[in-house]
């Protein structure tokens, strides 16, 4: 998840159009915003590595792979034995001592030999054939000596990756421009056409050397961009629907690329799921539209937070004529009924999970309509057991929006885990099943409710009319809407504890959680409890609501992937250390452990560690993003708190919250912390544990656009200032952890 620093624009990273009146748990309570009083003690230092120095190498592809040996087992570790990291506020990526920490492929980085290395002064091109930026969520894909899958290989593999945006001021991405670019109407298409591609994701090939280094290879065969204008196919109810027709596919079938990619997943037949979230703010519809729609689409619209007269995030559609950037207008401005002459329906296309064959470029990517439409992160699959269905757990992050399962109609199959075709199992397996949203009850109970025509709330909605399910895979926030399912405090990434098969929240932070609360603020509830006050230094006003996130984990009943019906408490609430533990900490997390505003989130297949990681704005005052390791229990293994409020009116609120064990040093612990202004996100790891892959996503993004010509004025040179790459403009990038003794990161 990307912020903009820059106020004036919209932040789409903050969307609030769920005006519902849904439960923020069955309406329980309203009450006076809670304060807190917080001393900052001083923090002591410790020794740490810094990253160093890192030189690219673009090497082929060799035939040095060890022979395939057995897959590495899903070992536990049962403590953390590093030193934790300090925080820090240095333009540095710091990890414990006895780690290093090296760059690996960043922004600019080529693809293809034909390339020219990236100068990093804003004249470079070829951005098709190039990383893109704001690397976020990442996947492991083995590559054997053969060349192909191989669940053993720990030396060579693929990294799928998204990128998610750019870092802007204004409808700039300033640092891809020699003179930070034009901010104003209309934007050039030379810039345009650099910013574009940029976005949507990447497979590039890395590589061990002998000496343990490693690095990307710059002409893999296997190396390759999917953008926002590569052709991508529409599958599952919404394929061929009238929702769906455009002038680039009036049949329906296709659209245009993919956009604004955050969250990632793998599934268990090996291919890269990838999540679109804040897609709607790169459209544009005009100030008349409304009225020229003249039906329910208008509806939809507005609760995607798509508004007639509204500015786009970049004025793409002001580029010129050509079709490409017309797009980027959804307004009806054609003559026919269906949309086909225009691109009216264009957003109707986007929001979705979108299946990329990692390992062949020449398979079309499909976008998983019967997933749902919405602010998608990551889409993450629960345990595979032969003859069950699957379950595919995601949430959508934007303020007061909700938790989400859709559990196929085929069983698992274990022939499908090598399959002949990766995309054709996910036709199978994804295309057909249930989709439902979460209802969280005030007893740490829960039910999984059906978003199907069959749901007598949604066939009777009045708000909006289903027509059937493609209707309802397009529009999942109404009918989330009509069922009455609970507001959470922005779902980011999610993942499956493989000890246990829990399932894990990110729920990254809430301006709008309120004791009393008015308009579109949502009231404290049970599984979203917190409304206080945060002081930080570089703010003029506190910072209300629920600023520091926490992280929800919920266990299915005995039905596993079909359940209707599940338990939940809270594994961990972000917060400072020196806050009250009465209201804020009620982790009772100390200062090697406190963290604010979770997002990335992703369990360690070979040891179990769950890697959170943050893109936070509450606690930059005291400390860059970061990246911790825990090892959680299990639902229910702490206790039931009750959190007082007294409400304006002078009366006493109560709410019952479920609060996992408070964690122990060893089992929570600071393990990065970032360079400046950057959000830590993307996690990949070797099957054996020993290599793992983190991205730095938009360093110095607070850097001021008029600042371009200055580098002395970046708040942020990194990872030049590591050693990496030429010119001064920081960039996104991917590094690799190793531990110096070569054992399992963590152990």
């Amino acid at each position: 998840m990307t912020k903009s620093h820059d106020v004036s624009v919209q932040d789409f990273n903050d969307e609030d159009s769920n005006v519902s009146s849904n439960p923020t748990f069955e309406s329980v309570l309203n009450a006076r915003l809670s304060r807190r009083n917080i001393l900052r003690g001083s923090i002591g230092s410790m020794a740490t590595a810094v990253l160093g120095t890192s030189v690219l190498s673009a090497c082929g592809g060799g035939n040095d792979e060890p022979a395939p040996g057995p897959v590495p087992q899903f070992t536990p570790i049962e403590k953390l034995s590093f030193a934790a990291v300090a925080k820090s506020l240095e333009d540095k990526v710091t990890v414990p001592v006895g780690y290093t920490a090296s760059v690996i492929y960043a922004l600019g980085d080529p693809l293809r030999a034909a390339t020219a290395d990236y100068k990093n002064d804003g004249t470079d091109a070829d951005f098709e054939n190039r990383a893109g930026d704001h690397h976020d969520g990442m996947e492991w894909f083995g590559l054997g000596a053969d060349g192909k899958a191989s669940l053993t290989s720990v030396d060579r593999g693929l990294l799928a990756m998204n990128h998610e945006a750019t870092t802007d001021e204004k409808l700039s991405s300033f640092f891809l421009h020699a003179d930070g670019g034009k901010s104003t109407l209309p934007r050039p298409a030379a810039e345009v056409d650099k910013e574009v591609n940029i976005h949507g994701i990447s497979v590039v090939e890395v590589k061990k050397a002998a000496d343990g280094k490693w690095s990307y290879t710059k002409d893999s065969a296997f190396n390759f961009r999917l953008t926002p204008w590569s052709d991508v196919e529409l599958s599952g109810p919404l394929r061929g629907h009238a929702l769906a027709k455009t002038k680039y596919s009036p049949t329906a079938v296709k659209t245009r690329g993919t956009i604004n990619n955050c969250g990632t997943g793998k599934s268990p037949w090996g291919s890269f799921l990838t999540g679109e979230e804040n897609w709607v703010g790169y459209f544009a519809r005009g100030a008349a539209d409304d009225a020229a729609r003249g039906d329910k689409s208008v509806v939809a619209l507005k609760r995607y937070s798509s508004v007639q007269g509204g500015a786009s995030r970049h004025g793409w559609e002001t580029a010129g004529t050509e079709d490409k950037y017309q797009r980027f207008n959804n307004s009806k401005t054609g003559a026919s009924a269906d949309g086909s002459d225009d691109y009216r329906n264009e957003l109707n296309t986007f929001g979705y999970i979108v299946e990329i064959d990692a390992y062949d470029k020449t398979k079309a990517a499909k976008k998983r309509s019967a997933l749902g439409r919405f602010a998608h992160e990551s889409a993450v699959f629960g345990k595979a057991e032969a003859g069950k269905p699957l379950a595919v757990y995601m949430g959508d992050d934007s303020r007061g929006e909700y938790i989400y399962k859709f559990v196929s109609e085929a069983v698992w199959d274990a022939a499908d885990a090598s399959p002949a075709s990766r995309i054709a199992a996910g036709d199978k397996y994804l295309d057909k099943g249930k989709l439902y949203v979460a209802k969280f009850n005030a007893d740490g109970k829960g039910q999984w409710i059906e978003l199907a025509m069959s749901n007598t709330a949604i066939a009777a909605y009045a708000a909006y009319k289903f027509a059937d399910q493609a209707d309802i895979c397009v529009n999942t926030r109404l009918a989330a809407d009509a069922v009455g399912a609970t507001k959470m405090d922005r779902p980011e990434w999610c993942s499956v504890n493989p000890k246990n098969g829990e399932v894990y929240y990110a729920l990254t932070n809430n301006s709008a959680r309120r004791v009393d609360a008015t308009g579109s603020q949502v009231t404290v509830d049970s599984a979203n409890p917190r409304a206080y006050s945060d002081v930080h230094k570089a703010k003029s006003s506190p910072q209300l609501g629920n600023s520091h996130g926490h992280i929800l984990r919920l266990k299915e009943d005995a039905a596993g992937a079909a359940a209707t019906g599940f338990s939940w408490d809270v594994y961990l609430f972000g917060a400072e250390a020196d806050a009250s533990t009465s209201n804020i900490n009620l982790s009772n997390l100390t200062g090697d452990q406190d963290f604010s505003s979770p997002d990335g989130l992703a369990f360690s297949p070979s040891t179990g560690i769950c890697w959170i990681q943050t893109d936070d704005g509450a606690y930059t005052d005291v400390t860059n993003c970061m990246m911790l390791a825990g090892l959680p229990g299990a639902v229910g293994d702490g206790a039931k708190k009750t959190l007082s409020y007294t409400k304006a009116d002078g009366s006493k609120l109560d709410v019952d919250t479920y609060v996992g064990k408070a964690p122990a040093a060893d089992t929570l612990k600071r393990f990065l912390v970032g360079s400046i202004a950057c959000e830590i996100t993307g996690l990949a790891e070797t099957p054996d544990g020993k290599a793992l892959f983190v991205n730095i996503q938009h360093p110095g993004e607070t850097t001021a656009m008029a600042n371009i010509a200055n580098p002395s004025k970046y708040t942020s040179q990194w990872p030049s200032n590591a050693g990496y790459g030429a010119g001064k403009r920081p960039r996104s990038a991917t590094i690799v952890i190793t531990k110096n003794d070569g054992g399992r990161i963590g152990s």
